[in-house]
């Protein structure tokens, strides 16, 4: 059985460390030019050699996107990132441009190449001209059915890694390479700067009646005609396994601390109980299909692997996310009683029930007993976003534990 890596996204330094702490083998990150995630808030280069240390500390490793579709004023940029990083050492560039991957491979040769989903690889003759070019890597086309992806599996080089999404938001266009945000707004979402038009409420408007709006019907349930539902595998991982894919990725680099912590723990604990004793996997679905969906998501569907999509893929009369839990803080440390430091996320109270995520899989209940400020002056409540506060649960629980509370 190949190894299988869990690869999580981190939309910046704390998240990261979140990942790791949870569960990731592998964390993919954005620098700040360069990634398709412009409006995330991604990484300067202080945090990237920040993130390494602290991923290579626990024997994770770090991958950086590089994956625009490049135009010719991005190149000269282009290379002199890559000599920044090659100083910096990540583990692989996530590239996606034939001409960025040969700069990559002029500048940092000793960096692994790993060929982006928006490279559009559906075929096992492109996985081998990859192959010849240097990549270690190819990350499926989305549109992939797993009997294709086991196909391809045998016609590779058995060095060739296998990357494929196995959770989070699906691109209505093919393998995420869209033009509605640039001809709607001037966005370019091959550049990183995608609007999501995939996720608007239409209506049509006909040619000789302007200003005359007909609503969009889809079997009379709504109007979000192109708004897919979410990617999850977590039911199927026998089949990603055996498919031969290496590495199993996240989708979600502009997501919360909570949504990478619910995901990368589930996932953990599916592909290790697995790995462990297929019986063992699936006595334990209940618990995975529990948890997966304490994460915001939009519905959920098994995407291509299991053949073409349609109507059930889609949503037409929501584009909100599910949101059954509140993200509350991470600890960052304690003070002299033992209170826990958090930058609070969301409003909470004293006499109030928290969640603790234990990363090796488990949930605690811990009671707020108490909260100070930075100054030691008692609240009742904690109702400012980002502040800094200290809250006696009870029992210390460790740095880097993630609390939430369930919404009622």
């Amino acid at each position: 059985m190949r190894k299988t890596e869990l690869l999580i996204p981190a939309s910046n330094l704390e998240v990261l460390k979140v990942a790791v702490l949870y569960g990731a083998d592998a964390v993919y990150i954005g620098g700040e030019m360069y990634g398709l995630r412009a409006k995330a808030k991604n990484f300067s280069m202080e945090d990237v050699k920040e993130g390494i240390r602290f991923a290579h500390e626990h024997g994770v490793k770090v991958y950086i996107t590089a994956n625009i579709v490049a135009h010719n004023g991005d190149l000269d940029g282009i290379r002199e990132y890559f000599r920044e990083l090659k100083d910096i050492q990540p583990d692989g560039l996530i590239i996606s441009d034939p001409g960025v991957f040969m700069i990559a491979k002029e500048e940092c040769p000793e960096i692994e190449r790993h060929i982006s989903t928006q490279a559009n690889s559906t075929n096992y003759a492109t996985y081998n001209f990859w192959h010849e070019q240097g990549a270690s890597r190819v990350v499926a086309a989305r549109e992939l059915s797993l009997r294709e992806i086991g196909e391809i599996r045998k016609h590779i080089p058995d060095s060739l890694e296998i990357e494929a999404f196995v959770h989070g938001a699906m691109c209505i266009s093919h393998s995420g390479r869209c033009l509605l945000s640039n001809y709607f707004t001037g966005q370019n979402a091959n550049k990183g700067a995608c609007t999501h038009p995939c996720r608007w409420k239409y209506s049509v408007v006909e040619e000789t009646r302007p200003g005359e709006y007909m609503p969009v019907y889809e079997n009379e349930r709504g109007t979000y005609i192109f708004n897919s539902k979410d990617l999850c595998m977590i039911e199927h991982i026998d089949d990603l396994i055996n498919a031969g894919i290496d590495s199993l990725k996240i989708e979600g680099r502009m997501k919360t601390a909570l949504y990478v912590a619910a995901v990368a723990r589930t996932y953990r604990k599916a592909i290790d109980d697995y790995k462990e004793s297929p019986d063992k996997y699936k006595a334990n679905m209940d618990y995975y299909r529990q948890e997966i969906s304490k994460c915001t998501y939009r519905q959920f569907t098994t995407g291509f692997y299991y053949g073409k999509t349609d109507e059930d893929s889609q949503i037409y009369d929501s584009n909100t996310y599910i949101k059954e839990y509140t993200y509350i803080g991470i600890v960052q440390g304690h003070n002299e009683k033992g209170y826990a430091l958090l930058e609070q996320k969301n409003k909470f109270l004293v006499g109030e029930t928290i969640e603790v995520m234990v990363p090796g899989g488990e949930n605690r209940q811990v009671c707020v007993k108490a909260i100070q400020d930075e100054d030691g002056v008692s609240m009742e409540s904690a109702p400012h976003p980002r502040q800094m506060v200290y809250v006696d649960f009870g029992e210390e629980i460790p740095e880097g534990y993630l609390l939430r509370r369930k919404e009622n």
